[in-house]
C-alpha cells in the first residue's frame, strides 16, 4: 500500500496520523517501528562484532592484549553512561532531534573507527560510538511504547526485540566474515550505508518535536550527570578489568570499587533531592518497573553470559574458528527471531508472567543440557540446545518488556525504558565478570583434583603413560623424548578435562540463577490493555 508523501512529512506526522489517545495510526507507525529498531540493531551488533577481530586489530596497530581490550571496554563504559540519560536528553533536545543526532554521530564515529591509524584514535572513536549509541537502544523502545496502542505493543516490541536478542549472535558471525574476507576495518565501514538509511528514515518518519512553546527547558543537572559518569563508568570499568587484574589484589580495581560505591550513593542522594534530576529515580516507585529492572539484570546475565560461554568453549576447547562459531550460533538467533514474531501476536492473550516463568524454567533445562558437554562434544550435540536457548530466552525478553513498561503511565515510559535497558546492560557485564572469574576458579579446582589422581603409584596412570610413550616411540621418538611427550600429552588431557568440567559448572550456575529468580515474577504487573494516555510528543 502506497504511503502518501504528505502524511509522512514531519509536519503531517504530528496530528493526522494520531488517534484520540495519542497513538500513531496507519502504515506510519510501522515505518517508525522499523526506523528505531534499525538504529537499535546497529548499536547491539557493534557491542559484539569487534570481539572476533581483536587479534587482527592487535597486530595491525601494534597493541598488547590488555591495550586492545579497551576497544571493547571504552565502548561499554560510554554506552552504560548514556543509557540512563537518554530520557532527559530526549526531553531537553526533543526526541526526534536526539535520535537523529545519535544516529548521525554513531555513523560518523563508525567511519572514524575504520580509518583509525593507531590504538588511541580507535579507542577514542569507540568511546564516541558508545556515547552516540547509548541513546539509541532505550530511546527506540520508548518511542515504540509511545507510538503503538497497548493492543499492538506485543508485535511492536517483537520487531524491536528481534535485533536486541539476535544481535549478540549476529555480531560475531558478521564480524568473522568481514574480518576474514575484507579486513577488520570493514566491521566499522559496514555501518555507513545502514546508518545513512536509518538517518534518512528517521528524518522522514519520526514525528516532529514539540514546539518551543510546549517544550519546557529545565536547568541542567550537571552534578547528577557528573556523579553518574563517575559511578557507572567506574562500575563498568571495574567489571571489565577486574578479572584481568585479579580483582581486589589490584590497587586500581580497589580504587574503582570505592569510586563506584561512593559515586552511586552520592548520585542517588542527588537525584532524589533535586527538583530537576538528570535521571528520574522516583519512577522506581512503580513496583513493576523496580521488579522488572532487577529481573532484566538477571536476564542480561543469562543472555550475554551464555553467549559469552559458548563461543569461548567452542574456540578454546573444541578448536572452532570465529566463523564456525558464528555459524553455530546463527540458527539460535534465527529461532529467537521466529519465536519473537510469533509471540508478538500472542502476547496480549497470555499473561506475560506465565511466559516469563516458562522461559526461566526452559532456560534452566537448556543450561543443564549444555552442562553435559564432553571433550568429544561437536556441532550436532550443541545444535538443539542452542536452538532451545534462543527460543526460551525470547519467552522472557518480550513478556518482561511488556510487564515492566507496559503498565507505566505514558509520560514515565521514556525514563523507565532507560533504567530498564541500563540494568540489562549492567547485568550482562556483571554476568560476564562473574562467569569469567568462576571459570578460572573452577578450572584450577578441577585441575588440582585431577592431578591428585595422577600418581606414579596409580596403576591406571602408569598404564596410560606407558601406552602414550609407546605411541610416540612408534612415531620415531627415542625412549626419553617419547616419555616427555607422553607426560605433556597427559597434562594436555588434564587441562582439557578441567576446562570442560569448569564450563559445565558455569552452565549449571546460569541455570540455578534463573531458577532462583522466579519469585521476582510475583512483583510484576499485567500490562494495561487499553488505558487512555496523553498524546506523545
Amino acid at each position: 500500500m502506497a504511503i502518501n508523501s504528505k502524511r509522512l512529512s514531519g509536519k503531517a506526522a504530528k496530528r493526522p496520523a494520531d488517534d484520540q489517545n495519542g497513538y500513531i495510526q496507519g502504515p506510519l507507525k510501522w515505518a517508525i517501528a522499523f526506523t528505531v529498531s534499525l538504529g537499535a540493531i546497529l548499536e547491539v551488533i557493534d557491542t559484539s562484532i569487534v570481539n572476533v577481530a581483536l587479534k587482527d586489530m592487535q597486530s595491525s596497530l601494534g597493541a598488547t592484549i590488555s591495550e586492545i581490550g579497551w576497544v571493547i571496554t571504552g565502548y561499554a563504559i560510554a554506552n552504560v553512561v548514556l543509557i540512563p540519560l537518554s530520557a532527559w536528553l530526549g526531553d531537553y533536545f526533543g526526541k526526534k532531534t536526539y535520535f537523529v543526532f545519535s544516529m548521525v554521530g554513531f555513523t560518523i564515529a563508525s567511519v572514524l573507527c575504520g580509518f583509525a591509524v593507531n590504538l588511541p584514535m580507535l579507542v577514542i572513536c569507540r568511546i564516541l560510538q558508545g556515547l552516540c549509541g547509548g541513546g539509541l537502544l532505550a530511546k527506540a523502545q520508548a518511542i515504540l511504547f509511545e507510538t503503538f496502542p497497548p493492543s499492538e505493543q506485543g508485535l511492536a516490541q517483537a520487531v524491536f526485540g528481534v535485533g536486541v536478542i539476535a544481535g549478540p549472535a549476529i555480531g560475531p558471525t558478521l564480524g568473522g566474515y568481514l574480518t576474514d574476507g575484507l579486513g577488520w576495518r570493514w566491521i566499522f565501514f559496514i555501518n555507513l550505508p545502514i546508518g545513512i538509511l536509518a538517518v534518512a528514515m528517521a528524518l522522514l518518519f519520526l514525528p516532529k518535536n514539540r514546539s518551543k512553546k510546549e517544550q519546557v527547558k529545565q536547568k541542567v543537572d550537571w552534578w547528577g550527570i557528573g556523579l553518574l559518569v563517575v559511578a557507572v563508568g567506574s562500575l563498568q570499568t571495574f567489571l571489565e578489568e577486574g578479572e584481568k587484574d585479579d580483582w581486589f589484589s589490584s590497587r586500581f580495581i580497589v580504587t574503582l570499587a570505592v569510586f563506584a560505591v561512593g559515586g552511586l550513593a552520592l548520585f542517588i542522594w542527588r537525584e532524589l533531592t533535586t527538583k530537576a534530576p538528570a535521571v528520574d529515580l522516583r519512577i522506581l516507585r512503580h513496583r513493576s518497573l523496580a521488579a522488572g529492572s532487577l529481573y532484566s539484570g538477571i536476564l542480561g546475565m543469562g543472555l550475554y553470559g551464555a553467549l559469552f560461554a559458548v563461543p569461548l568453549f567452542t574456540q578454546s576447547v573444541l578448536g572452532f574458528t570465529a566463523t564456525q562459531t558464528g555459524l553455530l550460533l546463527a540458527p539460535g538467533a534465527l529461532a529467537s527471531a521466529t519465536v519473537m514474531i510469533l509471540l508478538g501476536k500472542l502476547s496480549n492473550k497470555i499473561d506475560p508472567r506465565l511466559l516469563i516463568a516458562s522461559g526461566a524454567i526452559g532456560t534452566t533445562l537448556v543450561m543443564n543440557q549444555l552442562a553435559t558437554i564432553t571433550p568429544q562434544t561437536g556441532t550436532e550435540e550443541l545444535f538443539m540446545p542452542l536452538i532451545w536457548r534462543g527460543a526460551t530466552t525470547v519467552l522472557m525478553f518480550l513478556p518482561l518488556s511488556l510487564a515492566t513498561l507496559g503498565s507505566l503511565p505514558k509520560e514515565a515510559v521514556s525514563s523507565g525504558s532507560g533504567f530498564y535497558n541500563l540494568t540489562r546492560q549492567l547485568g550482562g557485564s556483571i554476568g560476564i565478570a562473574i562467569l569469567t572469574t568462576l571459570l578460572a576458579q573452577r578450572e584450577a579446582f578441577h585441575k588440582s583434583v585431577l592431578l591428585a589422581k595422577l600418581s606414579p603409584y596409580n596403576l591406571e596412570t602408569n598404564e596410560r603413560l606407558d601406552l602414550l610413550t609407546g605411541v610416540f616411540q612408534q612415531g620415531g621418538s627415542d625412549a626419553t623424548t617419547a616419555h616427555q611427550q607422553a607426560l605433556a600429552s597427559l597434562e594436555n588431557l588434564v587441562n582439557q578435562q578441567a576446562a570442560v568440567l569448569s564450563y559445565a559448572d558455569i552452565f549449571h550456575f546460569v541455570g540455578i540463577v534463573f531458577l532462583c529468580s522466579l519469585p521476582l515474577i510475583l512483583f510484576l504487573s499485567k500490562p494495561r490493555s487499553g488505558a487512555k494516555a496523553p498524546v506523545a510528543h
